[in-house]
């Protein structure tokens, strides 16, 4: 959930000195299957050694901590083992010749200075891409989260010039998001803005904060904190007069799926939101379901999936039921030494001693976000919404799975009374409600649609008659 990216990239570390002067900025393009990936490492000498950073422009992300690397004989080795990721490259007159191993996968990626030319990526026959001018309005807008004394950029899409329109506030998912929620080459959120647009309903969508044109800090924020810029968002739109106040709904991905019962549940106001792939469960037991049906998807045996499950749940138990960060850190070091210890064939990163690697994933679980993601429960909150709700799930979501979270959702809007509810399970769609074959995140780079067309008509039909 807070990473909907492909490859998961943690902290970046080199022991052994560089026989080449290798600091600086190092690009590369990662070909999948016609779809093109630009990666950029950012090495820095430090004190012991260097250290590295890496930027995804196409998936928004960027100075994200890798794990492990060496540099002999000028062959350049880097591994994430959690993702069973090796590269290994040549340097070779300013240049580093190399493969990308993940799994079963082998691809060519080579690093070089020069920035190439921006990849083109979802390009082919079905690929959503829209061309300017839109049949509508388009206006760039900023409001102010005073609680948090940030600004938020986003555009706001109309109809037309003329009227009061019943508006939609997309809400994306986990991660540094842009407004257009872009990931991969895809812009989901522009191409759900344009659909809802064009069928008669205006949409705001915004940068998070700390990302693109919004201010604040994105890493120290949790899920909560993501609530009040929602919040901020909403006021901006009831001073507008071209908004039908009585008609202002919520649209969540993901994350934003938890976020937008949180704000509908304090404002009686809001008169829908609709859940793409919102979850239903608390953070802890979904994290244990994700990570055993990526794993199975990947082929891990059923035997060591339920030792990585085990360790997992005592690893999130601690963080639930901690009393202070000190406890806990204490706690979880113990733990994950323990587990290590008792598992000598795990993969530990080339380099690495075994306290930077405890230290490493002990620092994971004790962020702000990680904290209350785990422990938050939204159940009762659930209980709590009022409004119209619709809740989709795609059928090969493996990050969010169908039949237990709808059924979540279910459950708890009917307790609190309340009967305008429709939960959904849309076949054959993956966590970004693409049209997929497994719902592996490893597919999410190979598929060129942005939202399948059942997806889209589906939110667009159920928003148009709610707002009527």
């Amino acid at each position: 959930m807070k990473n909907l990216l492909c490859f998961t990239f943690m902290f970046f570390h080199v022991l052994t000195a560089f026989s080449q002067d290798i600091t600086g900025r190092w690009y590369g393009v990662l070909k999948v299957q016609g779809v093109e990936l630009n990666l950029i490492f950012n090495i820095a000498k430090t004190e012991t050694g260097y250290a590295s950073t890496m930027d995804s422009p196409n998936q928004g992300a960027k100075d994200v901590p890798v794990p492990s690397t060496t540099f002999v004989d000028n062959v350049l080795k880097m591994e994430v083992p959690a993702e069973k990721i090796v590269y290994v490259g040549k340097f070779q007159k300013n240049e580093i010749i190399g493969e990308f191993k993940q799994r079963t996968a082998v691809l060519t990626l080579n690093l070089m200075r020069n920035a190439p030319k921006k990849a083109e990526i979802a390009s082919g026959p079905k690929a959503q891409i829209l061309s300017k001018p839109y049949p509508y309005i388009e206006e760039n807008v900023s409001f102010e989260n005073k609680s948090a004394n940030i600004k938020l950029a986003g555009t706001l899409t109309l109809p037309s010039k003329k009227g009061k329109f019943p508006v939609a506030i997309l809400i994306s998912g986990s991660g540094p998001q842009d407004r257009n929620e872009e990931i991969l080459g895809h812009k989901p959120f522009l191409i759900l803005a344009d659909e809802l647009t064009k069928k008669g309903i205006a949409v705001l969508r915004f940068d998070d904060r700390g990302t693109a044109e919004s201010t604040g800090d994105f890493m120290s924020a949790t899920t909560a904190d993501f609530a009040t810029d929602v919040e901020a968002a909403i006021a901006y739109l009831r001073t507008r007069k071209d908004i039908d106040k009585k008609n202002i709904g919520l649209i969540g991905h993901s994350e934003g799926g938890l976020i937008a019962p949180m704000v509908a549940a304090k404002d009686k106001k809001i008169n829908f939101i609709v859940l793409l792939a919102g979850t239903g469960i608390q953070g802890n037991e979904l994290l244990l379901l994700q990570e055993a049906l990526i794993a199975k998807d990947a082929g891990v045996g059923e035997n060591e999936i339920e030792e990585t499950r085990k360790s997992s749940k005592i690893a999130y138990d601690l963080v639930v039921n901690a009393k202070n960060d000190e406890l806990l850190k204490v706690d979880l070091s113990k733990h994950i030494r323990k587990t290590l210890r008792e598992n000598r064939e795990s993969e530990k990163p080339e380099g690495m001693t075994e306290k930077e690697l405890v230290d490493l994933q002990v620092e994971q679980l004790m962020m702000p976000w990680m904290q209350y993601f785990l422990k938050y429960n939204p159940v009762s909150t659930l209980e709590k919404v009022k409004c119209s709700v619709l809740a989709l799930n795609g059928e090969y979501d493996l990050q969010v799975p169908a039949a237990i979270n709808l059924e979540a959702i279910k459950a708890a809007t009917t307790k609190g009374g309340n009967s305008n509810v429709t939960t959904v399970t849309l076949p054959k769609l993956n966590h970004l409600f693409q049209e997929c074959t497994s719902g592996s995140p490893n597919e999410y780079a190979n598929i060129k649609q942005t939202i399948a067309p059942l997806a889209l008509e589906t939110v667009s039909s159920w928003v148009l008659k709610t707002v009527k």
